[in-house]
């Protein structure tokens, strides 16, 4: 004879379920539906989303806005100059990173307390911008795209994540056995530490290009030639300075300025998707390596 048991929820785990489930729905739209807003105002049309009408589907569809954005050269050179920025910097990013934070997790390096107590303080504390910006001066590098490549390509908290993760998921009596077999620390990392941390590879890749790929700042500051301009340097021009309808403006008859105005919106919109799409694209591909090597990464200190 078999009995079969059924559980049934009571009242309290139902109410305690469904509160759960609307707080999660809420959270969930509130930070689905400025994205959802950015897609369909970005193909609506541009007075629709002037007067707000746009609020949940999008209004005669326009791509007006995108065929702006394409149509300007300066997009695509920015494009170019950040996927050449995001692809050498995080290679020369990673690849510091990893090593430094396999070094530091070795227990017979020597001085690695006080190595790491100097990271950690310029976590906290650093020269300023203008100092910076001297130095930088000083070794000849303004104006060029190695200070982009190299600004921001080895970042502490990084180094921490990793560290953690070699610490914590590379045994010590692994290498002490491929020692006895005659590895050395460079052949032992390449062929036994790097195969057995793609999680770890992946996340700090993924931040490293992520803060590349929107970075602007250091343009800013760094590089007067538009031609090494990155993207988000030229979609800030669009987004705050108006570059775009400025130039426009001296080629342009009147009422083309005006229609330019009009879609000025919509241009707004289209230039986030423009920015953001990559990375989207990318992420998808390596989720199941960003969350476990963060969690993995970030159990212990």
């Amino acid at each position: 004879m078999t009995i079969t048991a059924v559980s049934r929820k009571s009242k309290q785990d139902i109410i305690f379920d469904v509160v759960v489930f609307i707080i999660c729905l809420l959270f969930f739209l509130a930070a689905f539906y400025p994205l959802y807003f950015v897609i369909i105002a970005s193909v609506s049309d541009p007075t629709a989303v002037s007067l707000g009408k746009v609020l949940w589907r999008p209004v005669d569809l326009s791509i007006r806005g995108y065929t702006y954005i394409f149509n300007n050269p300066d997009i695509w050179m920015g494009y170019g100059n950040t996927i050449l920025y995001t692809v050498c910097g995080t290679l020369l990013g990673t690849f510091s990173t990893l090593l430094a934070a396999y070094a530091l997790s070795r227990d017979d390096l020597p001085g690695r307390g006080i190595v790491m107590k100097l990271m950690l303080l310029t976590m906290f504390f650093n020269g300023g911008m203008i100092p910076t910006y001297l130095v930088v001066n000083s070794l000849g590098m303004v104006n060029t795209r190695l200070i982009l490549v190299l600004m921001g390509a080895v970042v502490v908290y990084n180094i921490i994540i990793a560290r953690t993760f070699f610490a914590s998921n590379i045994p010590k009596e692994l290498f002490e056995a491929a020692s006895i077999d005659g590895c050395g620390n460079t052949r032992f990392f390449f062929t036994m530490v790097l195969p057995l941390s793609k999680a770890i590879v992946a996340v700090i890749a993924l931040y490293i290009a992520i803060a590349y790929w929107n970075s602007y700042f250091n343009a800013l500051i760094y590089v007067t030639k538009r031609s090494y301009f990155p993207l988000q340097l030229i979609l800030r021009e669009i987004l705050i300075l108006g570059q775009t309808l400025a130039q426009s403006g001296d080629s342009m008859d009147v009422e083309a300025i005006a229609e330019m105005q009009k879609i000025s919106e919509t241009i707004k919109y289209g230039v986030i998707i423009v920015s953001m799409l990559p990375v989207m694209c990318v992420y998808p591909f390596i989720q199941k390596y960003f969350v476990q090597g963060v969690m993995i990464g970030s159990v212990k200190g």
